[in-house]
C-alpha cells in the first residue's frame, strides 16, 4: 500500500513538473530545470553519508550498545552491516543515509543510549535499516530533484516577467503567475507526503526486522516526548526529514508542513501489527 501510494505521489509530482514547465518555461525550460536539479541532487545523494555525518560531527563506533544492536539485527535478517556512527547530541534521535545497502550509514545520538532499553534501541535501528532496504534515500532524492526543478522554474518565470521574456502569443500571464505561486507549493506538499508515506513503510518493515512492533512503538513514544522537551540544537532543516522523529521545535505551522506523519498514528499502526 505504501509503495502504491509513493508511485501515485511521484506520478503527481511528475505531472506538476510537466504542467509547470509547459506554462512557465516551455519544454526546453522544464528540461533544463530538471537536468540542473538532477545534477545538484545526484551529488547530494552520492555523498549523503559523508555530508550529513560531517555536518553533525558523527564518529564511527565499532563496539558498544549501538553497534551491538545493529549487528544483531543484521545477523538476524542476513543484511549487510552498515557503518555505525554516534552523534554528540544529548537529545535522543537517529537516522540512516547512504546510496544503497552496500554503502549505508546508520547513526544515533548519544542521548538515545540513555533513554531506550536494548530492545527499544533495536526497534529504532531496525527502522533505520528498513529505510536502507526500502531505498528511501534514493526515492527522497528523486522527489527532491523534481521539487527542485519546479521551484527553479518558478524563479525562472519571475526573472522572465521582470525582463519581459516569453511574450509569445501562446503565453498566458495570468496562468503563469498562478503557476509560479501554486506549483512550488504543490511540489512541496507532494514531497512531504512521499516522506510521510516512507516513514510508515519504514515503521512496518522495521517492526518485521526486529520482530517486536511494541518495542519500536515504545521507543517512538519516548523519543517524541524527549524531543518535545529538549529539541535538538543546530539542526539543518534540510536534513530534518531524515531523523526517525522530527528534531525541530514544534509549532502549528511547522506541524502542518511536517515531513513526519502524526506520532499517534504511527504508534497505533505498530500496536495493531502482528509479527
Amino acid at each position: 500500500m505504501n509503495t502504491l501510494r509513493t508511485v501515485m505521489l511521484m506520478t503527481l509530482l511528475t505531472l506538476v513538473l510537466v504542467g509547470a514547465g509547459g506554462i512557465i518555461g516551455g519544454q526546453g525550460g522544464a528540461l533544463f530545470a530538471l537536468i540542473l536539479a538532477g545534477v545538484m541532487n545526484l551529488g547530494s545523494y552520492w555523498f549523503s553519508d559523508k555530508i550529513v555525518i560531517k555536518m553533525y560531527h558523527g564518529e564511527e563506533v565499532q563496539s558498544g550498545p549501538l553497534h551491538e544492536a545493529v549487528a544483531e539485527l543484521c545477523m538476524r535478517n542476513n543484511l549487510p552491516m552498515p557503518k555505525v556512527y554516534m552523534l554528540p547530541q544529548p537529545t535522543p534521535n537517529a537516522f540512516a543515509t547512504g546510496r544503497n545497502p552496500q554503502h549505508a550509514v546508520v547513526a544515533a545520538t548519544q542521548g538515545i543510549i540513555q533513554v531506550l532499553s536494548h530492545e527499544e534501541l533495536k526497534g529504532v535501528m531496525a527502522h533505520e535499516l528498513a529505510h536502507v532496504q526500502n531505498r528511501d534515500i534514493l526515492i527522497g532524492s528523486i522527489a527532491a530533484t523534481f521539487a527542485g526543478a519546479i521551484s527553479f522554474l518558478a524563479h525562472m518565470a519571475q526573472w522572465a516577467m521582470i525582463f519581459g521574456g516569453r511574450d509569445d502569443e501562446d503565453s498566458n500571464p495570468v496562468a503563469m503567475i498562478a503557476m509560479m505561486i501554486l506549483a512550488p507549493i504543490a511540489a512541496m506538499l507532494v514531497q512531504m507526503a512521499i516522506s510521510r508515506s516512507r516513514e510508515y513503510g519504514a515503521d512496518q518493515k522495521g517492526a518485521e526486522l526486529c520482530g517486536h512492533p511494541m518495542s519500536l512503538a515504545s521507543a517512538l513514544r519516548k523519543l517524541e516526548k524527549s524531543n518535545k522537551e529538549m529539541p535538538m540544537q543546530k539542526v539543518n532543516e534540510a536534513t530534518a526529514h531524515m531523523f526517525i522523529v522530527n528534531p525541530l521545535k514544534a509549532g502549528k505551522l511547522r506541524n502542518l508542513f511536517s515531513t513526519h506523519p502524526p506520532m499517534e498514528e504511527r504508534i497505533r499502526r505498530l500496536e495493531g501489527m502482528r509479527v
